[in-house]
């Protein structure tokens, strides 16, 4: 089963006064690289979370945000009576000293340092929050997977294609193979019998076979056929059979395509080279879609 490394996934969860949402988006990288943004606080979970990435997702860019919002309640703060009494102090002696004068608010106080204070650290939220940032995280992940398995199949589909593509074109080439040896010796012999004409040169029947022989041995193409068939079943199999298959199609279209290479150049056939462009066209469509499967 193929997979894209494009995708995107989102959730979002609430509970006991925290709204958490995660969004997750993936493009194409060799290799798994995860980029966390979270809220302030929680960068503490970051370990824990990219722990949860990598156990779906083996290759790609990935970017994950982490929203969270929490309902503010009096039990989450506490009041520091004696920083609030020693403010009050310094006030006092201001006014006495003449320096400030007026009414001072205690409302007017409570924004300053050290006046009110968090009854729980950052990090002990951050560790009560996780459960709900992990259920909210794996069902954006699942979404996130529900996608790129979508496009995996429509890419699988389109990659066979590609490659009875190339295995319709080989078989052309097969077929024509022997009729190129067959070509060549046909217009060798006109060509000598035209020079025996008109120079009374003589040739017997074995200079002919061995020059045949040479052509023949030359442009050989038997072995890349059987490799270049060998490669395309092979691609299907990994697609079918691997879990993570694009690093090897990555392989084999890098082979494919250099026997197609050789095929071209030793065939020394204009038709030949029209079903070698073909089959390089369709293996270029396979390299560049691979490069987005996981």
């Amino acid at each position: 089963m193929l997979l894209s490394m494009t995708g995107h996934g989102e959730a979002h969860h609430h509970a006991d006064g925290v709204s958490i949402g995660v969004e997750v988006r993936t493009v194409n990288n060799r290799y798994l690289k995860v980029s966390i943004r979270t809220g302030e606080g929680y960068s503490s979970l970051e370990s824990a979370i990219e722990a949860v990435v990598r156990e779906t997702l083996r290759r790609g860019s990935v970017q994950l945000s982490i929203r969270i919002d929490r309902e503010a309640s009096s039990d989450d703060y506490q009041l520091c009576a004696p920083v609030l009494e020693g403010y009050l102090r310094q006030i006092e002696l201001l006014q006495g000293a003449g320096g400030i004068s007026g009414a001072v608010r205690i409302e007017q106080l409570l924004g300053l340092p050290g006046v009110v204070k968090t009854k729980s650290t950052s990090t002990e939220l951050a560790e009560r929050d996780w459960p709900a940032i992990e259920r909210a995280l794996r069902e954006a992940l699942s979404k996130l997977e529900s996608m790129r398995r979508s496009e995996g199949a429509a890419m699988a589909a389109d990659l066979l294609a590609n490659c009875h593509q190339v295995a319709s074109q080989l078989a052309h080439i097969e077929k024509r193979a022997p009729v190129v040896v067959e070509a060549y010796r046909t217009r060798m012999v006109d060509r000598l019998s035209k020079l025996m004409a008109e120079f009374n040169v003589s040739v017997t029947a074995s200079d002919v076979v061995r020059e045949v022989g040479m052509f023949a041995e030359k442009s050989d193409i038997s072995e890349e056929i059987v490799r270049l068939r060998s490669h395309c079943e092979q691609f299907e199999r990994v697609m079918k059979n691997e879990e993570t298959p694009g690093r090897k199609l990555e392989f084999l279209t890098q082979e494919m395509f250099r026997e197609t290479n050789t095929i071209g150049s030793k065939s020394n056939d204009a038709e030949i080279a029209t079903f070698v462009i073909e089959i390089k066209t369709a293996i270029e469509r396979m390299r560049e879609m691979i490069q987005n499967v996981e």
